[in-house]
């Protein structure tokens, strides 16, 4: 069996994926009013006229969470396969090895509970 023929299902669905993309995108071009009026380029944000600079500083806090949120998550991500190759019986080694990578995560998450990373502190405006 050639490596085309083993591979045609995973190149038919990249390419009808590919195709579920830009056929929307295709029709929506066609079928798509073509005005310019005055507000076509203006913010619009829930039909409410926008005030003020959109341009204001935001804590530090929300990036730190933003931070950790996409490494727990992409960390998440890596133990789906593990706990997948369990329902066939996996080796004690790999446990120990799942152990060792969620333990340190744990050591991290303790870390920056420890740094306060946790704490919102809450600016109240009177």
């Amino acid at each position: 069996m050639t490596t085309l023929n083993q591979f045609s299902s995973v190149l038919l669905f990249a390419v009808v994926a590919v195709l579920f993309t830009l056929i929307p995108i295709f029709i929506a071009y066609i079928l798509a009013p073509r005005t310019k009026g005055v507000k076509t380029l203006a913010t619009y944000e829930c039909g409410i006229e926008p005030y003020g600079s959109a341009w204001i500083r935001y804590s530090i806090t929300y990036y730190i969470y933003a931070l950790i949120f996409i490494a727990f998550d992409v960390d998440i991500l890596y133990l789906f396969p593990v706990a997948l190759s369990y329902t066939r019986g996996g080796a004690m080694h790999e446990f120990y090895a799942l152990l060792a990578f969620v333990l340190i995560l744990a050591l991290a998450v303790i870390y920056a509970w420890g740094k306060g990373v946790f704490i919102w502190k809450r600016k109240l405006s009177r």
